[in-house]
């Protein structure tokens, strides 16, 4: 689906989806009642009223298959920022054990970090152009000088051990959340959904082209379902996308609140 749309205001994006989804029930309504004439509607009659539920459920099951995805990644992409967050909040405090240059060294470094992860990738995320071709320099700086420290005390060393696991915790997170923001439902998938929507919504009108009004009424009610779950599947659609994503929030919450070591 294309990406202004996901950029889009949830409100304008339903706008947008319940008029696209009206506009083809309108159409179809059109055609299929333009059709009904002689034995054209004699055919369209004879078709089975028994047809629309199975193929309601197939409609469902094309919804669910796309939304178990769509829910997927959003908690993965959650997950993601959660564990990252952690980590560098471990990071900033570990680093009090070494106080003094090394802590402050640490600390603007994560600072620096979060700073440019939301700044600068988020954005990048939102439109799939982050990547994974160049590490974190802020992070592997960082990780150079937790493995550089000179511990002096057991509680030092037992500090510095668990400031390279938090760093490494992090940069996996990092990488988990990048991947994450390249997901979203492709296109064949779209257009499975919406191919089985539009052949539930002829059905609906051949089996009721006897009569304009329950076809229209039973259309509206049809394509207005359709429209609520093609806007659910949308706006959760691109984790890091849109109104309703994942926010950097949690990052925002780690960060020292003294920059003055960048």
């Amino acid at each position: 689906m294309a990406d202004w749309l996901h950029e889009l205001p949830v409100i304008w994006m339903a706008v947008v989806l319940f008029a696209g989804t009206y506009a083809m029930a309108a159409a179809i309504y059109g055609v299929v009642i333009g059709l009904a004439a002689g034995e054209r509607a004699r055919a369209f009659k004879a078709i089975s009223p028994g047809m629309l539920p199975p193929l309601g459920i197939i409609f469902g099951l094309f919804v669910i298959f796309v939304a178990a995805q769509v829910w997927g990644d959003n908690d993965r992409a959650n997950a993601a920022v959660t564990r990252e967050a952690s980590a560098l909040r471990a990071v900033v405090l570990l680093a009090a054990g070494f106080p003094g240059d090394q802590e402050r060294a640490l600390r603007g470094l994560v600072y620096r970090h979060i700073d440019e992860a939301v700044t600068h990738e988020w954005p990048a995320m939102g439109r799939h152009q982050a990547t994974l071709t160049m590490a974190p320099p802020t992070l592997v700086e960082a990780l150079r000088v937790a493995l550089a420290l000179k511990p002096a005390s057991e509680g030092q060393i037992t500090a510095q051990r668990e400031l390279v696991a938090s760093l490494e915790t992090a940069l996996e997170a990092r990488r988990q959340r990048i991947i994450i923001s390249q997901a979203g439902v492709n296109w064949v998938k779209w257009t499975g959904l919406l191919v089985q929507a539009a052949c539930t919504l002829i059905a609906v009108a051949m089996v009721h082209s006897d009569n304009r009004y329950s076809t229209a009424i039973a259309l509206w009610l049809f394509a207005t379902g359709i429209a609520i779950c093609l806007l659910l599947i949308a706006a959760h659609n691109r984790p890091f996308t849109g109104e309703i994503s994942v926010r950097p929030d949690a990052l925002r919450q780690v960060m020292p609140l003294e920059p003055a070591a960048r």
